[in-house]
């Protein structure tokens, strides 16, 4: 484990801290999504978390970079049998393999949205940090699930790498190539969407998330495909979007 001074040293600016944990977890690829059954990763994917990050407060001035996940308990599965929902009425029988008994530690920060120059008067880091860590400590904002609604989960602050976990004895865990999350217009100022995948290693049950920035070709562990074209959602301060002082007033 690092030091706390060195890590104090590499922690960037309006980071949170926080442990995670439910009593089941599905983390899908897009492909796997389509068909009746589902088998979840072993791990969170960059995408999941993210999620998780933006139920807990997101506003579209803002961006959330997940840094690293620590695995605190071991990793089980736990197959069931279940009856999704049909196209077009009804139920079909499936198996669905998720993971179960699952906590973890996030790390992550948040950096302004570049791409909503009509947001600017938003950014304003020392109140969107304040009301961010009021909703963790309130349990988020949103209800938080483990890569889909059936997967109910918890979150409340915590100082990463406290603790102990399963894994801190194990050098180096490889889980290959994995689904690492989507590139959103709104994010790239790109009107197209583009799926991520990287190769995800855990060491001393520690991940460490590649940014999104370094899906530009040049490293071959992480891979970026073309989806669809897509438009960003727009905002106009005051008339769809509350400013972050008016929030932070009502808070």
């Amino acid at each position: 484990m690092q030091s706390k001074e060195s890590e104090l040293n590499t922690t960037p600016k309006n980071t949170i801290s926080f442990r995670l944990w439910g009593r089941y977890a599905m983390f899908t690829d897009p492909v796997t999504r389509i068909g009746g059954e589902k088998c979840s990763y072993h791990v969170p994917t960059y995408e999941a978390i993210k999620g998780v990050i933006k139920s807990i407060y997101w506003k579209p001035t803002l961006v959330w970079y997940v840094d690293k996940v620590r695995v605190i308990r071991q990793i089980r599965t736990q197959t069931k049998g279940t009856k999704p929902l049909v196209w077009g009425g009804g139920n079909s029988l499936a198996i669905y393999t998720f993971l179960h008994e699952v906590e973890y530690q996030v790390q992550a920060h948040f950096e302004w949205n570049i791409h909503r120059p009509e947001l600017a008067k938003d950014r304003i880091d020392g109140k969107h940090f304040s009301i961010a860590t009021r909703m963790l400590e309130k349990g988020g904002r949103q209800d938080i699930f483990l890569g889909t609604r059936d997967c109910q989960a918890y979150v409340e602050p915590c100082e990463f790498g406290e603790g102990n976990s399963e894994y801190d004895s194990l050098d180096e865990l490889g889980f290959g190539l994995m689904f690492h999350g989507f590139d959103y217009p709104d994010e790239t100022g790109i009107e197209e969407l583009h799926a991520r995948f990287s190769h995800i290693t855990m060491k001393q049950g520690i991940i460490d998330f590649p940014r999104p920035e370094r899906f530009d070709g040049s490293d071959p562990t992480c891979v970026k495909r073309f989806v669809r074209k897509m438009t960003a959602k727009e905002f106009e301060p005051e008339k769809s979007l509350m400013s972050v002082d008016l929030e932070e007033s009502r808070l």
